[in-house]
């Protein structure tokens, strides 16, 4: 018998085929490189995108807080200026009470209704108010600038 010389060249032939970066025979998978740089690009858009998403969530929330806070503010500044009036009864949380005016331009708080006190209001009407139960003021109803 005759030896056949091998026509392939040892260098080109592995003991591991399934470790080459491409197919080895016909029936091979199709093995296409990956773009790197493409992939990266994707990626870095979706973290983009969700990372977006999330601080707007989160501006959101921050911005909610802030009026939040305000409408405390106001209503501090409201139950200042309503515990500087005079008062001759001690207001009852829950109940509605009315704020007026006088000449002097200092305020008072009344039990008294302005459609009660008849033609003729001895004060100037501000607002009608309601003690709250931690003890700050809130506005059910206003007249004018106050």
């Amino acid at each position: 018998m005759e030896i056949q010389n091998n026509p392939i060249s040892a260098e080109k032939v592995t003991d591991t085929p399934s470790l080459l970066p491409y197919g080895h025979h016909v029936g091979s998978a199709i093995i296409r490189p990956m773009d790197k740089g493409k992939t990266k690009g994707i990626a870095m858009k979706s973290m983009y995108q969700q990372t977006d998403n999330q601080l707007l969530q989160i501006k959101e929330q921050v911005e909610t807080l802030i009026r939040q806070a305000q409408k405390i503010h106001d209503r501090i500044d409201l139950s200042e200026k309503i515990y500087t009036s005079d008062c001759g009864f001690k207001p009852i949380s829950g109940n509605i009470y009315y704020l007026y005016q006088k000449k002097d331009n200092s305020r008072i708080i009344s039990m008294v209704s302005p459609s009660e006190w008849g033609e003729k209001l001895p004060y100037t009407y501000l607002a009608a108010i309601e003690l709250l139960s931690d003890h700050t003021w809130s506005i059910i109803e206003k007249a004018g600038d106050f």
